[in-house]
């Protein structure tokens, strides 16, 4: 598929993911026999020590610089009515980030993580996606490798999450270019919508599978035409994540947009990617479900902002805490069961 254009490094990376430590995993499996509580006690806390293993490439598994990184862009689609908030309060919300004012910033207190917040030029929004490509190949190429830099400086745990006004839109249209069904299949309240802006939502994505119907099997040209800067910035941070052996943990709705790009380009492409929870918006289940993920958490959450992503966090670390630090039979002096 080679065309010298800037998707071709991504396409590269694509075909050439590294796998999971299968020895680190082994490790893990050896230590929990031995460790103070029955067999399979702590259930999926168990499977998350052994996922934090294979893909971040540590038969200790360990979370000491977790990541959430918040990708904010604004779409063109907004145009459409889709979203009750007008397009400027992304910028709002952005310098509510920084100003420490937001939820996602009182989760990431609460579980010792580290926030960084990217702008991705919200001044320029995204070209309409009922009528246009939203972006061309330059520069969503450039934006997903601007969220591949999200990991620079190091982290040993990537939480992804977004902000955006009229983002579901977006992220509805790359699901339903990806798995098909009706446009109502994949529409939801989104910020708060009624039932005209649902609709309207449903139209939005109508009109984008009409625009755009003969080149949506690619999967980096679906992003491309019916993404948005965010996603396409999730995408790559993702990505990169997978080339440099960090284990991530998608947030809702929108992130899993991202995630389903990349599956959709390799079946293995977020092998090393926990779902965080499973979104109120009632097409994310759906969504998760097309893609044989299931989600760690289920609290009717629809914020965005990685909050889902972030609660996650708090208990992928208590899984690494758990295998970690606790004793085996052996050094706390417990007898063990018989053999």
């Amino acid at each position: 598929m080679a065309t010298g254009l800037p998707f071709d490094d991504f396409r590269r990376l694509l075909a050439e993911l590294p796998g999971p430590n299968i020895e680190a995993v082994e490790a893990v499996r050896k230590r929990d026999r031995f460790l103070t509580k029955p067999p399979g006690s702590l259930g999926r806390l168990e499977e998350i020590a052994e996922w934090l293993a294979a893909w971040g490439n540590n038969p200790v598994p360990s979370v000491t610089r977790p990541l959430v990184a918040v990708f904010a862009g604004n779409h063109g689609v907004t145009k459409q009515g889709v979203s009750p908030y007008p397009a400027e309060v992304t910028a709002q919300m952005v310098a509510n980030f920084a100003a420490g004012g937001a939820a996602i910033n009182q989760i990431c207190i609460a579980h010792d993580l580290g926030l960084k917040v990217f702008d991705l030029a919200l001044d320029h929004p995204t070209k309409d996606i009922t009528v246009e490509a939203a972006l061309d190949e330059k520069s969503c190429a450039a934006t997903m490798a601007f969220g591949m830099e999200a990991i620079a400086g190091g982290t040993d745990l990537l939480c992804i999450g977004e902000m955006g006004i009229g983002n579901t839109t977006v992220a509805a249209a790359i699901f339903h270019a990806i798995f098909g069904g009706e446009a109502e299949d994949w529409v939801g309240a989104g910020t708060g919508a009624d039932e005209a802006g649902v609709a309207r939502k449903a139209a939005a994505l109508r009109a984008a599978a009409k625009t755009h119907r003969n080149h949506l099997a690619d999967p980096l040209e679906l992003l491309r035409r019916v993404g948005g800067r965010e996603i396409a910035a999730m995408t790559g941070a993702i990505l990169a994540a997978r080339h440099e052996r960090i284990p991530v943990i998608v947030d809702g709705f929108v992130a899993t947009a991202s995630a389903a790009v990349l599956q959709m380009a390799n079946p293995q492409a977020v092998d090393h990617c926990l779902f965080g929870h499973v979104s109120a918006e009632n097409a994310h289940r759906r969504a998760l479900e097309k893609m044989a993920k299931v989600p760690l958490l289920d609290l009717g959450m629809r914020l965005g902002e990685g909050t889902g992503a972030a609660l996650a966090a708090g208990i992928v670390k208590s899984a690494a805490q758990c295998h970690s630090g606790m004793a085996t039979f052996g050094e706390a002096g417990v007898t063990d069961r018989d053999i």
